[in-house]
């Protein structure tokens, strides 16, 4: 609780799904934005995944989250945001609908050299009129593409935010996050406008 002047207020809690393919770097966002100690249900990989994980441009990856991450970041002193990071694998997707129950907004990361992988997050927060953004993940300080060739490729409503980040740096990922609340109110914004009139 926080008190402003001599009232506490309680701070608002939002939860945002931080989603896209497998080792695109949903996991170290969550990290690198948390003010808690993140928890991290990171398992080693094993054997049993070759076949099953594509490796193709992750092919350093020893590690894969098989559950979800889960953070905390405090934008003000009266909102809260709750960050829930998606496994990025097929075989876990069973798991999203319930992690995505009582979201505002999702981030969408893409890795531009396998950008295929993004698909599945798109259409799914599309299919739910879950408000997004997409964190393009610049690894090792590439900028591949523009945010207007990722947003053609991935087929993107004019109104969805594309942004160039680094996941690493806080405040990137910051800047991601804010991009997503902007875009949830904005379409709060909207929709309150279609059933009130203007």
């Amino acid at each position: 609780m926080v008190s402003v002047g001599s009232e506490p207020v309680m701070p608002t809690a939002l939860k945002i799904l931080v989603a896209g393919g497998f080792g695109v770097g949903k996991t170290t966002l969550v990290g690198s934005v948390s003010e808690v100690p993140p928890l991290e249900t990171e398992e080693h990989m094993t054997e049993a995944s070759l076949g099953i994980d594509d490796l193709s441009g992750v092919e350093g990856k020893s590690s894969t989250t098989v559950a979800m991450d889960f953070g905390r970041i405090t934008i003000a002193p009266e909102l809260v945001l709750y960050l829930f990071g998606t496994p990025g694998q097929d075989r876990f997707w069973f798991m999203w609908d319930d992690l995505a129950t009582g979201a505002l907004a999702a981030v969408v990361l893409a890795d531009t050299r396998r950008l295929d992988a993004s698909f599945a997050s798109v259409d799914f927060f599309e299919a739910r009129e879950i408000p997004f953004a997409v964190g393009v993940n610049c690894f090792d300080g590439r900028r591949d593409c523009t945010p207007e060739e990722v947003r053609a490729a991935l087929d993107l409503d004019p109104s969805t935010p594309v942004v160039l980040c680094d996941v690493r740096d806080r405040a990137d990922s910051k800047a991601l996050l804010l991009t997503v609340l902007e875009t949830a109110r904005a379409r709060a914004a909207a929709r309150l406008t279609s059933l009130t009139g203007p």
